[in-house]
Formats: C-alpha cells, sequence, structure tokens
C-alpha cells in the first residue's frame, strides 16, 4: 500500500467514519499544515494532526525546551531540556507516526520569512503567545489565501476559532487595533492551568482536520469561549468588518514589532542588563530599582535589593515614590511590561535619561546572575 498510504491500518477508525471515509484520509495525507510554536498549544495540536495522517507539518520556532515548560508541553520530555523545541516536536512526531513528513525551522515567524515559508501551505496552526505574531500571521494569511486556527490562553481560561476561512471574517475584524505592547500578559506572566492549552490545541487539531477534509462546519466567524474551572462554553459570533482595509503586502511594521514604542516622541529608551545592574549595586550610589510585576510574580522570585514593587498599571499612582534625582531601573518578567512603565513616566514629566530597562527582565538576571532563582 505504499502509493496509497492513507489506506494504511493506522488510518482504519478514520476510513470507517460516516462522512469522512477513503476520500477524507486522503485529503489529510496530500494536505500540509504549518504550526507557529510547538508549545502549550502546538503540542497537542501537533500531535494530533501527526497521529491523523496529516501528510506533510512544518513546525516553527526558535527556543528550546525549558524545565518550566514540561507542565503544559506534553509533547516535550525532561530528557529534551536544553534542546531546540522543533527538534524535539519533529522526533516525537516521527515516533509516532513514521509516515508524516516533519520540515523543521528553528527561527521566528517574521516579515521576512513569512510568505516564503507558507508556500504550498493548506492550513496555519497558531500556536503563539504574543499580539504582534498574531497580527503578523493574520496579514500573510491573507496575502497567501490560507485560513488559519487561533486560539489564546489566560490562566483558566481560553478561546478558539477560525480565521480567513472561505474569504470569511480575519483576525483584523475581531481585533481592529493592537494594544500598546505590555498591557496584554501571555501565559508565562499571567500563568495557565497545565491540561488547558492540551484542550484547546486538541480542538485546534479538529479544526484543522475538518477544514482540510471538508467535513463539518469549521469555527469561522464564531469565537468559542471556555471555562475550565466550570466547563462551560459560550459561542460569541463576529462578522467581516466593511471598513477593514485589505492586505497586499506585509508593511504594517507597527503591528508586528514585539516591542514597538522604543522610542516615544523621539525620546531614547536607555538599556542596562542583569549584569550592568548587579555591579551598580554593589557600588556606593547604586540605582533605584523598580519592580513593576504583579505581586503573585513577586512571592515567586525577586531580584534582591529591589526598592519598590509596583503594578505598571498603577504606576503613575505611585509616581511619587519614585525618585526624580537617582537613576532608577525597572524590570518585570521579560522587559515589555517595565518598557510600558517607562513610558508612562517619561509621559509624566519623568527625565527618561535616567530611567532604565533591565534587558531581558528576571529572567536575564536569573541567566546571569543566579541561576538558582526560579523562572516562570
Amino acid at each position: 500500500m505504499v502509493d496509497k498510504p492513507w489506506m494504511n491500518d493506522r488510518y482504519a477508525r478514520h476510513r470507517s467514519l460516516p462522512d469522512f471515509g477513503e476520500m477524507g484520509q486522503k485529503a489529510l495525507v496530500e494536505s500540509t499544515v504549518i504550526c507557529i510554536g510547538a508549545g502549550g498549544l502546538g503540542s497537542p495540536a501537533l500531535l494530533y494532526l501527526a497521529a491523523a495522517g496529516v501528510g506533510r507539518i512544518l513546525i516553527i520556532d526558535d527556543d528550546i525546551v525549558d524545565e518550566t515548560n514540561l507542565q503544559r508541553q506534553v509533547i516535550h520530555s525532561n530528557a529534551e531540556i536544553g534542546e531546540s523545541k522543533v527538534d524535539s516536536a519533529a522526533r516525537r512526531i516521527q515516533k509516532l507516526n513514521p509516515l508524516v513528513e516533519c520540515e523543521t525551522h528553528q527561527t521566528r515567524f517574521t516579515t521576512e520569512n513569512a510568505l516564503e515559508l507558507l508556500k504550498d501551505v493548506d492550513v496555519l496552526i497558531d500556536g503563539t503567545d504574543n499580539l504582534p505574531t498574531r497580527y503578523l500571521i493574520d496579514d500573510a494569511c491573507a496575502i497567501a489565501n490560507i485560513p488559519w486556527v487561533h486560539a489564546s490562553l489566560f490562566r483558566y481560561e481560553g478561546q478558539i476559532t477560525v480565521f480567513n476561512y472561505q474569504d470569511g471574517p480575519r483576525y483584523r475584524d475581531l481585533h481592529p487595533d493592537s494594544p500598546p505592547p505590555g498591557t496584554v500578559l501571555n501565559c508565562e506572566e499571567a500563568g495557565v492551568i497545565g491540561a488547558l492549552p492540551g484542550i484547546l490545541g486538541s480542538i485546534q487539531a479538529m479544526e484543522a482536520i475538518k477544514i482540510l477534509s471538508g467535513i463539518g462546519e469549521p469555527l469561522s466567524g464564531r469565537l468559542m469561549l471556555i471555562d475550565s474551572r466550570t466547563m462551560e462554553t459560550r459561542h460569541l459570533t463576529y462578522e467581516r468588518s466593511p471598513t477593514r482595509q485589505e492586505v497586499i503586502e506585509l508593511n504594517r511594521h507597527n503591528d508586528y514589532a514585539e516591542s514597538r514604542c522604543a522610542t516615544d516622541g523621539g525620546l531614547p529608551m536607555n538599556a542596562m542588563t542583569a549584569t550592568e545592574l548587579h555591579e551598580q549595586m554593589q557600588q556606593e550610589n547604586p540605582p533605584f530599582v523598580l519592580d513593576v510585576r504583579r505581586a503573585e510574580e513577586e512571592d515567586i522570585c525577586s531580584i534582591p535589593g529591589t526598592d519598590l514593587r509596583v503594578r505598571h498599571t498603577d504606576i503613575l499612582m505611585h509616581i511619587e515614590e519614585i525618585p526624580s534625582d537617582r537613576v532608577v531601573v525597572v524590570y518585570c518578567r521579560s522587559g515589555i511590561r517595565s518598557m510600558t512603565a517607562i513610558h508612562a513616566l517619561a509621559a509624566s514629566g519623568r527625565d527618561p535619561a535616567h530611567m532604565y530597562n533591565l534587558t531581558g527582565g528576571i529572567h536575564a538576571w536569573s541567566a546571569e546572575i543566579d541561576p538558582t532563582m526560579p523562572r516562570y
């Protein structure tokens, strides 16, 4: 049966399904799916798409496996810590189904490579955790005329939908404007219950299978919401916006930049590394160290010698507690919310020349100064 891989015994339960049968399985085997991200959502999506027999799978991710991933990223194991996620995921897929062709790209999805990566792709799975990449995915899929399955998580809740299916609504119809950096937390900053991405990633795989095989009704124009604490689900409808501008090239760079507002009104954004901060904290006149994370994050770990912790959204209510005659170094988990706090302070009249963003946040401190500090 080499000339008909869809007739392999592993797909017998698919072929016996009404309205699916041999033709449905053949469609899967002859399809290509690209998954942006091999993390919490990508893990179950990739495993079920591979098990289902999707013929070619592209995996895009520039990250490596970290111990903190293993609570939810079930495609990886303890043995893969320190290995690239794309290699770890591809090896697991090959063990699960050697009939699947796996193509890996240890890189980010960018304006430079997006359209090239989408060549000959039938469906895209969104396994990302940041808004700028989603705007880029939406524009790239619109240009390439590819439907994509989106899911996102926040603590115990999640949502899922299908964009750009048969000229249906897109991400920009649901979210016309990108919020400022740092105002939306990703799952690592906010926390997420480990089984939730398993639920949503599996639904993403199911939506992709429906699109590829032509069965059922994909979640196009419908946003499915799930609360894992109660297992209640809701469906919200949305439509194509009549005022949405069509995209013909990837030129909306303000939406795609992960750390937009690196400057504000021409004012420079100073940066300081963890090593530089550690050295300066030993000097006679150390900088004022400001933590703009949430209280729950401070309970996990904090930089010794931190002078003040104020949530970045509340920074202006505590501006009098922040000295104006000292160098101020602001940090968060990864360096995005701290940038937002610095811009708020600068807009309120504080001299930006005296403020520094800790590059890489507290994760950089763990990597460069104290490897025993917990990562989250």
